[in-house]
């Protein structure tokens, strides 16, 4: 029995080392990329779309696209034709990227001036990744970045809280992909956010985190990490209605720009990295203090309707999504210690002992 416990710890080790290993790191350090994963037959392939390069100031925020063939017998990521923009400023940071069928989905995002003025962008843009082009779709009702967008059905896109220009927005809006419209489903019911995180599992999301605003009498606005979860299950016969249901949070200490997605094949959301202090572009928090990431992972399991926390090898923030090769979960770019911007693409583990956390709702979730 021992010998057999040794081998799988071995062989999933080997694993996990391999898949590290068959994942090169991007062209360049990138960080606030949007980032998604697409099967097209046997093959999969990671795509990164603009963000911030390492130097972290205005000039560094860009369009530029990469595309990785995880099948290939050396995979080599590829420059694939940069992000359009309805805007004069082309380059963005804090867009969402989000995959189905041949196809990626570009959301948002915002442009930065010379004067550090931040304007975000209504450009929704369909990738067809066979074809490396991209066609311009309706833009969003109400321009967001730093939102996060979730699939349902391979049909629905959600797109839920976001900054808007001048501050957050509740909005869950909804781009229908067959039809080509959007329209507005069931406000988010928690205080409106950006830099939050989410995943879904079928028709459930779960929601945690971001940063609020802060109002003032006397000065201007300020930013405050939320600590708070939101569960919220979509009405199968219409989709515009969504139960939302206050969580339990995992820590009682917020994230902010963790990395997030649903894993059906094991029902569960997971949550990765992040840092506990927001933060602008440059990594340097709202309150002067440099931020760091966390190693963390949350990971809430659907049906049991409990938290896991999980350790992670890597400490990583400032991400736009979480992708899956062969069941191992990755973040492409980022921020690392001392907010440096990498290229690397990193392995989070999440098969490690772990502790469950009970968790009760304060409303009934049924």
């Amino acid at each position: 029995m021992l010998k057999k416990i040794l081998l799988t710890l071995l062989l999933s080790f080997s694993f996990s080392c391999l898949a590290l290993a068959s994942i090169p790191p991007l062209p360049e350090p990138v960080t606030n990329n949007a980032v998604a994963s697409v099967h097209i037959d046997d093959e999969q392939y990671i795509l990164s779309f603009m963000g911030l390069s390492a130097g972290k100031g205005h000039k560094d925020v860009h369009n530029k696209a990469w595309k990785l063939d995880i099948n290939a017998a050396e995979p080599k990521w590829q420059t694939i034709t940069p992000v359009p923009s309805s805007l004069k400023l082309k380059g963005r940071l804090a867009s969402i990227a989000v995959s189905i069928d041949e196809n990626v989905y570009l959301f948002g995002g915002y442009t930065v001036s010379s004067s550090d003025e931040e304007e975000s962008a209504p450009d929704v843009y369909q990738y067809h990744v066979p074809t490396d082009t991209y066609t311009k779709l309706p833009p969003m009702p109400v321009p967001v970045d730093d939102a996060i967008a979730l699939t349902y059905r391979d049909r629905y896109i959600y797109l839920i809280s976001g900054w808007h220009n001048d501050g957050n927005v509740n909005l869950t809006q909804v781009f229908d992909t067959v039809k080509m419209e959007w329209f507005q489903a069931s406000p988010f019911i928690g205080e409106p956010v950006f830099g939050h995180a989410g995943g879904i599992v079928d028709n459930l999301m779960m929601v945690c985190d971001g940063v609020r605003t802060m109002p003032s009498m006397h000065k201007r606005r300020g930013f405050a990490q939320q600590t708070s979860c939101f569960r919220g299950k979509i009405n199968p016969a219409n989709p515009s209605k969504i139960n939302w249901y206050s969580w339990f949070h995992p820590t009682d200490a917020g994230r902010y720009r963790m990395a997030a997605a649903g894993d059906p094949d094991n029902d569960r959301i997971l949550f990765v990295g992040g840092s506990l202090n927001p933060y602008n572009f440059n990594g340097i928090g709202y309150n002067g203090q440099p931020s760091e990431p966390t190693s963390e992972i949350w990971s809430y399991h659907v049906d049991k309707k409990r938290w896991e926390l999980l350790p992670s090898k890597g400490q990583t923030m400032d991400h736009r999504g979480l992708i899956n090769v062969n069941g191992q979960w990755f973040t492409v770019g980022g921020m690392g210690k001392n907010q440096k911007v990498i290229a690397d693409v990193t392995l989070h583990v999440t098969t490690a002992a772990s502790t469950e956390h009970k968790e009760n709702s304060t409303a009934n979730p049924n």
